[in-house]
């Protein structure tokens, strides 16, 4: 963006989180200009995604209800990847309009609360596990996300066992601790029962390790952190560079002109 500041909109909601050591994140980047909502909008370099919506947490049974965007919430989004407007998803965004199959393939995967179905697959309720002390790989060194970090680093911070489209995006970083064990993870379904922490009777197919990716979405560049459970990841440097980097890379030239030349649909 030359020597203006990014102009970041960050949009929250649907999830609880501990909003004061969040924010100040964005108020430690010098290099953007950021303003929050609750619903992502038009005019602006970047939207940040720490949002889940489409899920209703009813604490009875079932736990949660699914809803459909509305027509209006499609086409925000649809606005965004057809103007290049830069995408940066973090943590739980993850989980956001599981009745959209559109919305996952836009992310890059897609964190189950309930049963569901995916790209003609079937999976259980998604994994979780809090507090992970891990290492984080940086697998492309070269690219602008990954810059000043090192060939790893390490951070706390809860891991997913979770779909991941990895034959769709570009792995940016994976984390050391062992995902394709379901056994390290619990039940996300028992945890909204009430029961955290359990997966009695519970199992899941192999997860991934990726932690970071870059993808498209029409002319949109999109990055995925899944890092950001709570303060203490909120205060990591290396989490913030890994923040400040990519929002400063989908707001770039080159990233739309990469953006646009890969062809990826618009979500719909």
């Amino acid at each position: 963006m030359g020597d203006r500041p990014v102009d970041t909109l960050v949009v929250t909601g649907g999830h609880p989180f501990e909003a004061e050591p969040f924010f100040a994140v964005f108020d430690s980047l010098d290099s953007i200009t950021w303003t929050s909502a609750t619903e992502p909008g038009d005019g602006h370099d970047v939207v940040v995604f720490y949002d889940m919506p489409g899920l209703r947490f009813t604490r009875g049974d079932p736990p949660v209800e699914v809803v459909e965007p509305t027509p209006d919430q499609r086409a925000a989004i649809a606005r965004l990847c057809e103007r290049g407007t830069g995408l940066v998803f973090l943590h739980h965004a993850v989980a956001g309009w599981p009745a959209w199959p559109a919305y996952a393939e836009l992310v890059g995967g897609r964190f189950h609360y309930q049963p569901a179905t995916l790209c003609g697959t079937e999976y259980p309720d998604s994994g979780y596990r809090f507090d992970v002390e891990h290492t984080v790989e940086v697998l492309d060194p070269a690219h602008p996300v990954c810059a000043g970090l090192g060939p790893s680093f390490s951070l706390t911070d809860e891991l997913y066992c979770a779909p991941v489209f990895e034959d769709r995006v570009v792995p940016l970083m994976r984390t050391s601790f062992p995902t394709g064990d379901p056994a390290q993870f619990f039940s996300a379904d028992q945890a909204i029962r009430g029961v955290r922490n359990r997966n009695d009777g519970w199992s899941h197919p192999p997860g991934s390790n990726l932690v970071a990716w870059a993808k498209a979405a029409g002319r949109s560049p999109v990055v995925y952190l899944q890092f950001g459970d709570g303060p203490v990841t909120y205060a990591d440097p290396s989490y913030r560079r890994a923040l400040a980097n990519a929002i400063a890379w989908v707001a770039s030239p080159d990233a739309r002109e990469w953006a646009a030349a890969r062809h990826e649909e618009v979500p719909r």
